[in-house]
């Protein structure tokens, strides 16, 4: 028994005892028909061709094995393998997104978003060609590329027009002193 005993009245199985069960050297009953598919015989409902099948049911009643459905990411046996996912699908995703976050600095770094674009666009009829994954991946990149692209052609024209604009004003309104 452990020390201190457990709360609730339970005992240690592994602790020494009055054991409850057969005796040590208790042998069942087994069948004595000659008969293998007797009733007596108690793997009679497994003859069915089924050895999943429990005793008792007949053949065809009993659920086949693979007919229920798998745990989350376990595919069940004869399932298909997924294919190999394209490596510059995954890239052209990244650079996109690198791209994007380029937009920070004064616009100028979605510029690299067009490689992103230009290799998702790549990505896309490898994945065609090769029958690999990555289809989302691609598709991905291609979309925020071409986005985070556009973005940075408008910030340059708005900061080329705000320069522009700078430039044109004229000088003699800043040094005139009067408030």
């Amino acid at each position: 028994m452990s020390y201190p005993p457990p709360p609730g009245g339970w005992h240690d199985p592994s602790a020494a005892g009055p054991q409850s069960g057969p005796p040590a050297d208790y042998i069942p009953a087994q069948p004595t028909s000659a008969d293998p598919y007797s009733p007596a015989d108690p793997y009679a409902g497994m003859k069915s061709g089924d050895p999943y099948a429990p005793a008792g049911y007949p053949a065809g009643a009993y659920p086949q094995p693979g007919a229920y459905p798998h745990p989350a990411g376990h595919p069940g046996y004869g399932y298909p393998v997924a294919p190999r996912q394209n490596g510059l699908a995954i890239a052209a995703m990244v650079v996109s997104i690198v791209g994007a976050l380029g937009l920070c600095g004064y616009g100028l770094g979605g510029y690299i978003g067009v490689v992103g674009a230009i290799l998702g666009h790549v990505s896309r009829k490898q994945i065609r060609e090769r029958g690999e994954g990555g289809e989302g991946f691609a598709t991905a990149g291609i979309i925020v590329g071409w986005i985070s692209t556009v973005l940075a052609v408008l910030a340059t024209i708005a900061i080329v027009v705000f320069f522009v604009w700078v430039a044109n004003q004229d000088p003699s309104d800043y040094d005139s002193g009067t408030y």
